[in-house]
């Protein structure tokens, strides 16, 4: 297959506003040892990228600082040493950037195969949510069958994939987001239960759902006041993840409640996670997660596509809060 030398990708003028996001002919970036180069159909667009053009997230060292977490696509060649891939297999990646391009390397372990049937929009949709949904919700937060979830912004692309997998795996869901529509959507994902945080309590909701228990797990995005209030809705024994910050990285806590109830308040992150690290993630997702969305049980919630010169109103789009899923450039 030839590659070309140069491509078109989105670059960040300065950190500012969605309309710093613009389009730009860069060089092809040929793929290292234990990569492959993916001609991207589609990239997913998350809110680490939102960040990260505001100047909030800059990319770990040596990293591209074109945006872009996740990506699908055609592999087209190979770096030394590759041994899973062939050139045009049809991957889902997890990058440490550079996704809002024509072309991005990927390492071959954060690669999944696109199951039969999964379009490339919506296999982009899956490897940075449904790695950081995986690991979290089941690894870290150890998620058993009859056990409760709570997991806020529940219509977030984090939020669907949430609600859906806990589902497979026999939990109870409570979830919370901020519209009528967006409560009554993640009800028709399989949320037992979901509180619109803006007139309800999730903290008193959420013990009226267990019968006065609280949530086994909790996965929150969102931090501030809601560490101290996801304290109160867990139950004792609980884990409560922390995958992102939306509200504030500080808050005042009365933390003898994690003493009264034996409480584990974990968290993480994922782009400057080792390669082996991300490697391990991946397989745990495509053992146990990619059988799901194979069979159709389980599948990424689309909820705008964009060309990927738009990526500014995608940002927008999702800078809105009006999404309801995954917001996915196309190339």
């Amino acid at each position: 297959m030839t590659v070309p030398a140069r491509m078109t990708a989105i670059v960040i003028r300065t950190p500012g506003a969605p309309d710093v996001l613009v389009p730009e002919e860069c060089p092809v970036t040929a793929p290292g040892e234990g990569e492959v180069l993916v001609k991207v159909a589609a990239a997913g667009v998350n809110r680490p990228d939102v960040m990260q053009r505001k100047g909030q997230y800059p990319p770990p060292a040596g990293a591209t600082d074109i945006p872009g977490l996740e990506i699908a696509g055609e592999v087209v060649a190979l770096g030394q040493g590759v041994t899973r891939w062939k050139l045009g297999d049809k991957v889902m990646a997890l990058v440490v950037g550079g996704g809002y391009a024509q072309y991005c390397p990927a390492h071959e372990s954060h690669c999944l195969p696109v199951p039969a049937g999964l379009s490339m929009v919506e296999a982009a949709a899956i490897p940075e949510t449904f790695f950081t949904v995986w690991y979290n919700t089941f690894e870290r937060g150890k998620l058993k069958a009859g056990e409760t979830l709570l997991v806020h912004g529940g219509s977030s692309g984090i939020g669907t994939a949430a609600i859906q997998l806990a589902k497979t795996a026999g939990a109870r869901v409570i979830t919370t987001a901020g519209t009528a529509e967006k409560c009554e959507a993640c009800k028709k994902l399989g949320a037992d239960v979901a509180v619109n945080y803006k007139s309800e309590d999730f903290v008193v909701a959420t013990k009226a759902a267990t019968a006065g228990k609280g949530a086994d797990v909790i996965l929150d995005m969102v931090g501030g006041d809601y560490v101290e209030r996801n304290y109160e809705a867990a139950a004792v024994e609980g884990r409560v993840v922390q995958i992102a910050f939306q509200g504030s990285y500080k808050a005042t806590v009365d933390f003898r409640r994690i003493m009264l109830k034996r409480l584990t308040h974990t968290g993480s992150t994922l782009r400057a996670r080792s390669v082996p690290d991300k490697g391990a993630i991946a397989r745990g997702v495509e053992a146990h997660a990619l059988p799901l969305i194979a069979a159709d049980r389980v599948k990424p919630v689309i909820d705008s596509t964009f060309p990927l010169a738009e990526a500014a109103a995608a940002h927008a789009r999702m800078e809105s809060s009006m999404h309801i899923g995954k917001i996915v450039l196309t190339v």
